[in-house]
């Protein structure tokens, strides 16, 4: 589909659904990163964090709607984002056929949990990306 106007989108596109900064990953909690609006349904695509404060290689988290905080991103190992200033996308991992995703609809609450604490001071700023559509 060609667009001959892109400042005049008539399709929805992957966007930031949501950002909290400060997320402490030093301690293991649930954050709030979005809730679906009324009269929407979202897709998400993927979680990023960035503005790491320090070392958080030993952390674990999970992204997902409340009571099911899985079911978007299962545990995911943070060992990568290692240093200050590190930034990393998280994302389900492509399967041979198809990967599958959660349509999440009105009201649902969507939430970052951090499983495995990483041992000292660590904050982070994480954002949700994903395609909003309407109900």
């Amino acid at each position: 589909m060609a667009i001959n106007n892109p400042s005049k989108l008539t399709h929805n596109v992957i966007a930031m659904l949501g950002s909290v900064d400060s997320v402490n990953f030093n301690s293991t909690a649930q954050t709030t990163l979005y809730t679906v609006p009324t009269g929407k349904k979202c897709v998400l695509d993927y979680v990023r964090i960035r503005n790491v404060t320090a070392d958080m290689a030993l952390a674990d988290c999970t992204v997902g709607q409340v009571g099911a905080l899985t079911d978007f991103l299962g545990t995911r190992d943070l060992a990568l984002l290692n240093a200050a200033a590190s930034t990393g996308i998280l994302a389900p991992i492509p399967a041979a056929n198809v990967v599958k995703g959660i349509e999440y609809t009105a009201g649902e609450v969507i939430q970052i949990d951090v499983t495995t604490a990483v041992g000292g001071a660590c904050t982070a700023t994480v954002e949700l990306f994903g395609k909003l559509d309407d109900a």
